[in-house]
């Protein structure tokens, strides 16, 4: 199995900086897309970033030129570098990692247990 870990979240304000991790542990031959996800107050769960093996990155609009994505392949842990926060970042920040497993060989797709980021002053 393949289990993830966040940590990071909290409480800041407006302005403000914020750094989540999420590393993934378990039966793991290899890594291919790893992403933060938010989910705001009785919002839809939305994608935030990405980030491919050989890192390629992607984000949604409204986080571009504040947020960064990296990974770091040899600890098979995603970041999220937050900066210039807002309010309307609060959310739920949940990672999720997708690749393959071994033992048995099979995909995996798996989910974190989110941490919560609160913007406000």
């Amino acid at each position: 199995q393949v289990q993830l870990v966040e940590s990071g979240g909290g409480l800041v304000q407006p302005g403000g900086s914020l750094r989540l991790s999420c590393d993934a542990s378990g039966s793991i031959h290899s890594i291919n897309t790893m992403g933060w996800y938010r989910q705001a107050p009785g919002k839809q769960r939305e994608l935030v970033a990405t980030i491919t093996r050989g890192g390629n990155t992607d984000y949604v609009d409204s986080v571009k030129g504040r947020f960064t994505i990296s990974r770091d392949n040899a600890k098979n842990t995603v970041y999220l570098q937050m900066r210039s926060l807002k309010p309307e970042d609060t959310a739920v920040y949940y990672c999720n990692v997708r690749g393959i497993r071994s033992f048995p060989w099979a995909n995996f797709d798996v989910w974190g247990q989110g941490t919560l980021v609160t913007v406000s002053s």
